[in-house]
């Protein structure tokens, strides 16, 4: 196995000072990966692990650059004395993951010593945590749980700040959203939604988790081509990011975007093209940090109840960005990027 840092990084449009980035190979099992610690923070730097096959090398490390630095921000503003991580492994999911490939990655993983911790992310479950964490001590307990509640939950508390401030309703019965992306995140999203009355419209690459998403909470399935497009409030993206962009956003007709996924936008000024079109954002490092604090809560010494305070005040904490934004004239990304840097500045 042999770590290798890249020599044009310093020089990369998304590299932010970042403290600590690590390539990783293991030649034996296919492993491919970028670990990419973002900060440190007082006690360590957290982030999952997400496997995508990635059209090259510059595609996943542009991917783990922006994802790490949006972890930062969402610890941050959760209010967690950890610094923001992030890695990917470059491979199908459904193809390239082996024990081997993981119990690798486990290795890499151990050898920081305990100042980077993993979890899952968009191609790595439960079942491969396990497998990684019986090679490093450095991932959530098992018995956490599964943390795509603690996510969706979080999503949900968001989804409902926004609904506030744009269209000035305390209650989310009758609100239309349109979720894009049914995975863990997304479906348990969908059920928590449709229990407070939402009128749901979905969509998924697997038709299958289309299906059972129908079933369970009653959306009307369309297709991943019009889930963007569709005459909603609220539009959810729950899949993988960049879903915004200059394509995209002609199209969009909710008046509220509030969803799971990482990195959204597609590029910075994609936000201040939202603000203009009188869209309102909800920036996803806020909105979704609730599966890091559920997953942090044993490393930070919280229990439980307190875990499930924090991640109900991701309501409280949208509702403060969006008065920044109002009162500063900025778009919301804006004002929650200034909202976590002055809560890192005064540390």
């Amino acid at each position: 196995m042999s770590n290798h840092a890249s020599p044009d990084l310093f020089l990369h449009p998304d590299f932010d000072g970042h403290e600590n980035v690590c390539f990783v190979t293991d030649s034996a099992s296919g492993l491919r990966a970028i670990i990419a610690i973002h900060r440190h923070g007082e006690m360590f730097a957290a982030g999952g692990i997400r496997m995508f096959p990635y059209a090259d090398t510059q595609a996943a490390l542009r991917d783990v650059l922006r994802l790490s630095r949006a972890m930062t921000y969402k610890l941050a503003v959760a209010g967690l004395p950890v610094g923001g991580a992030k890695s990917v492994i470059i491979g199908d999911p459904e193809v390239d993951k082996t024990v081997d490939l993981l119990t690798a990655f486990a290795g890499a993983v151990d050898r920081h010593g305990g100042s980077y911790r993993c979890g899952c992310d968009v191609g790595i479950n439960a079942d491969d945590l396990s497998i990684i964490r019986d090679h490093t001590a450095y991932t959530p307990p098992a018995r956490l749980g599964d943390l795509a509640i603690p996510t969706a939950t979080g999503v949900y508390h968001a989804i409902r700040a926004g609904v506030e401030v744009a269209l000035g309703k305390s209650s989310l019965e009758g609100i239309s959203v349109a979720v894009q992306g049914v995975g863990q995140v997304g479906a348990r999203l969908c059920k928590m939604l449709a229990a407070d009355g939402c009128r749901l419209v979905a969509a998924d690459v697997d038709a299958s988790r289309s299906s059972a998403v129908a079933e369970d909470s009653g959306a009307t399935i369309i297709s991943p081509q019009e889930i963007l497009a569709a005459d909603v409030d609220v539009l959810s993206p729950c899949a993988l990011g960049s879903a915004l962009s200059r394509d995209s956003l002609p199209d969009i007709r909710a008046k509220v975007i509030c969803g799971a996924a990482n990195n959204q936008l597609a590029a910075p000024d994609i936000d201040h093209a939202l603000h203009t079109a009188g869209i309102l954002y909800v920036p996803d490092f806020v909105a979704n940090a609730g599966g890091v604090i559920g997953g942090l809560q044993v490393d930070c010494g919280y229990d439980e109840n307190e875990s499930a305070d924090r991640v109900s005040a991701i309501y409280d904490s949208v509702h403060a960005i969006l008065r920044l934004a109002t009162e500063s004239g900025t778009s919301t990304n804006v004002a929650a990027e200034r909202f976590a840097r002055q809560i890192l500045d005064a540390k």
